[in-house]
């Protein structure tokens, strides 16, 4: 079902629920002192009173102006379509802000979001009010929570589903090379191997559940799927001896997932691994990763024959047909959630590849799967760190460390050097005649939109 229609329905209960309880009868209930309680309760009057009871709101709104309340009108808007007539609250909009952007609240948001943030102190407490009635695990994200966010509160937006709502695969069934007879040779999978463990989770599965939780390689491992932002990112779960039981919260930050962990109910970035709204932002928590490849099914059996793959049996009823999951989304340019800027550079959902070197938050860098398919071998650094990135005939990339080697040529699993000395590529690591080591470095791939509303001051090689 398409996800304005599911708010759209929740909403309408929502709304029938909140006028039988006779909580906004009139403004005359109103303390003319915009306090938090009062002005909450004044915005959530506008989603279910008269003509004339909202006419008197907005002049209580008017006559009370605190530039925060624009974010919670837009909510108000975007909450209340088909319900109440909200052209008179588009129009107190246009009289504070002096802009003249009508009925599109994508333009609204994207103005407000490249405006200095003007953020409530209650904020989190008129999202908690809402976010509740979808789903009572909610409020805890942002009850009292206002002084506990990284992000501006104004970017979170619900993504229409509850907690969990999509299902992570936690200790998912997995199948030898051999049994898995439901894969063709030229599916997406996506592929990681650590400590000689490999593993593969197809693309026709992973986009209908967006996490799996397993044990690869003796390590815990999230695997987090934002099919939203096109990235697939391995974390290990556990942080300084801290294992965090990670899920999919329901709500996005600039179209990238926000997972939470359930011990805290703290929301965390899924690009940057690490909690951004919640308790554990003091923290310093910042999940390590995993590379991860994207390929396809025949190129990685043929390179690790030993590998396991994730079983159709899930525990859930789906259509895990290749492509079945988002075919709409992923078939046009279009973003079903809006952000603050786009980059015209690229196409929205072009693909690059995003290396997590040392340094890479202060130096960094997104090379276009394109470029890479042209170019097998290529090398540039991430602050001090140099590496190689190596591009199989399918497209999927393999990142090393280089040091001051320079490479030439990849062919058939052997890496020539400007010496004419070749190495062995293995997937975690490339060894010299003489035993030189150049460790793996973690990397993932990403559309390019959400990479550039992360690192807006990224270098981008095309």
């Amino acid at each position: 079902m398409d996800i304005c229609l599911k708010i759209f329905l929740i909403f309408t209960i929502v709304l029938s629920t909140f006028s039988a309880c006779g909580q906004y009868d009139s403004l005359n209930d109103f303390n003319p002192l915009p306090d938090e309680n009062i002005t909450i309760e004044a915005m959530l009057s506008l989603m279910v009173g008269t003509q004339d009871e909202n006419k008197a709101t907005l002049e209580y709104l008017d006559n009370n102006w605190v530039a925060g309340y624009t974010t919670m009108l837009l909510d108000v808007v975007y909450f209340s379509r088909g319900q109440v007539d909200t052209g008179p609250i588009i129009s107190l909009l246009k009289k504070k802000t002096g802009k003249k952007l009508g009925r599109n609240l994508y333009k609204w948001f994207e103005w407000m979001w490249n405006e200095d943030p003007n953020i409530l102190p209650y904020q989190g407490d008129w999202m908690a009010r809402i976010y509740k009635e979808m789903d009572p695990k909610f409020e805890k994200y942002f009850k009292n929570r206002t002084q506990e966010s990284l992000i501006r509160l104004d970017e979170v937006r619900w993504g229409g589903v509850v907690q969990d709502g999509i299902p992570p695969l936690r200790n998912p069934k997995m199948l030898t090379a051999d049994e898995a007879d439901y894969l063709e040779d030229d599916h997406v999978v996506f592929g990681v191997s650590i400590n000689g463990d490999h593993r593969a989770y197809p693309k026709r599965i992973l986009a209908w559940h967006e996490m799996f939780v397993d044990e690869i390689g003796g390590e815990s491992i999230a695997g987090v799927y934002c099919t939203l932002c096109g990235t697939v990112i391995a974390y290990n779960t556990k942080f300084e001896g801290k294992n965090y039981n990670l899920g999919t919260s329901g709500f996005l930050y600039r179209s990238n997932k926000l997972m939470y962990d359930k011990a805290t109910q703290s929301l965390w970035n899924t690009i940057e691994g690490k909690p951004v709204i919640g308790p554990l932002i003091q923290s310093n928590i910042e999940l390590n990763s995993h590379s991860v490849v994207t390929t396809t099914w025949g190129e990685w059996k043929k390179i690790h024959p030993d590998t396991k793959v994730l079983s159709l049996k899930t525990g859930h009823r789906r259509n895990y047909d290749e492509g079945a999951a988002y075919y709409d989304y992923f078939s046009t340019d279009q973003l079903m959630f809006n952000v603050p800027e786009l980059d015209r550079r690229l196409l929205n959902k072009d693909e690059v590849l995003i290396i997590r070197a040392d340094g890479y938050q202060a130096d960094p860098l997104a090379i276009s799967a394109k470029f890479l398919k042209r170019n097998r071998v290529y090398q540039n650094k991430i602050g001090t760190t140099k590496f190689v990135v190596l591009t199989d005939k399918t497209g999927g990339n393999r990142v090393y460390e280089s040091r001051n080697y320079k490479f030439k040529k990849w062919v058939d699993n052997r890496l020539k050097d400007k010496n004419g000395q070749l190495w062995e590529v293995e997937e975690e690591r490339l060894v010299s005649p003489d035993g030189t080591i150049l460790k793996r470095l973690p990397y993932h791939r990403i559309f390019w939109f959400a990479w550039y509303n992360t690192y807006k001051q990224t270098r981008l090689v095309k």
